[in-house]
């Protein structure tokens, strides 16, 4: 296994991130310039762009490593910012159950329905121009496909982190834990590969930030959320009448179905946290360091603003 190992030649991407320490590359946020050494000598005074709350963000809490990547034609500067969490609410007063979904992203036990339809608008719109250009085949119309590369991707990234942020926000406000279903193994169960993403995404975009802000979080077993009555507790597939509609054959009660599942999904938590479970907001990958403080990395994908570009 080492000889393996050791005989395969260590090779890089042409395109691959060049990590920097601050000996190589130095930052002058006042005047949003980077100083930054290469193998043709030390290239000064290079402008960079960045929002205001990134700058700021930059002049607190930057430390360490910053990568160099090209994409698409543009060159950007990942800094990597170590963010203060907030302390755990070790006693919140209840959770905020919320139910993810594709036709809408998400639904709150509140009874607040956040729903999907400009994300799946744009999906299509630009699923139906995709096949246009390639059926097209010109130069030019090579060329806008292009310039539109992950465009939708931002987009629904974009969409999620807004009703992250809001989901997080309202649990803040009100002292209270948000409870999620437990989605582990998602991709491989659920056959549309667009609804495993929408949905671990919205579940990761909801976990830091909730963790960033000290509110709890539940993760709770999904099983029968969307056939079980929030009312009385009777299962039975036929509650769930259509997408959007549920009526349960026990009580009568009827309400509609992510709104319902909503509601279960915020008991269970309630119950595990009685029981004494503990938060299980997990770490986003690759940037949490140590338990001091969040590691975060500024990128293009970032909530809504653009990361320093040169």
């Amino acid at each position: 296994r080492y000889r393996r190992a050791a005989e395969k030649p260590v090779s890089f991407r042409p395109q691959g991130a060049q990590p920097y320490d601050d000996r190589m590359l130095s930052w002058q946020i006042p005047g949003r310039t980077v100083s930054i050494w290469t193998t043709g000598g030390r290239v000064k005074s290079v402008a960079f762009t960045a929002s205001a709350e990134q700058l700021a963000t930059l002049a607190l809490y930057r430390k360490g490593e910053s990568d160099l990547l090209e994409r698409d034609g543009m060159w950007f500067l990942n800094a990597t910012c170590e963010v203060p969490e907030a302390p755990l609410n070790t006693e919140p007063v209840d959770f905020l159950g919320i139910d993810l979904g594709v036709v809408n992203i998400a639904t709150t036990s509140d009874g607040e329905i956040l729903a999907g339809r400009e994300l799946n608008r744009i999906r299509t719109r630009e699923r139906s121009l995709r096949k246009k250009l390639r059926r097209k085949n010109t130069p030019s119309a090579k060329r806008r496909l292009r310039k539109r590369r992950r465009k939708e991707a931002r987009r629904a990234k974009d969409i999620n982190h807004k009703i992250a942020k809001h989901v997080v926000a309202e649990a803040e406000r009100t002292g209270r834990g948000i409870a999620l279903e437990d989605l582990t193994g998602i991709r491989e169960r659920v056959r549309l590969r667009n609804v495993s993403l929408v949905r671990s995404s919205a579940v990761q975009f909801i976990a830091y930030k909730a963790r960033k802000a000290g509110v709890p979080v539940m993760h709770v077993d999904p099983a029968y959320t969307s056939r079980t009555c929030a009312e009385c507790g009777h299962i039975d597939q036929a509650n769930r009448v259509s997408q959007a509609w549920f009526a349960c054959r026990s009580c009568g009660f009827v309400d509609h179905a992510d709104r319902n599942s909503s509601r279960n999904i915020r008991a269970r938590a309630w119950e595990l946290w009685r029981r004494g479970a503990q938060s299980t907001a997990p770490a986003p990958p690759r940037t949490l360091r140590g338990g001091t403080g969040r590691k975060r990395s500024i990128t293009a994908s970032d909530a809504r603003c653009a990361s320093p570009a040169l």
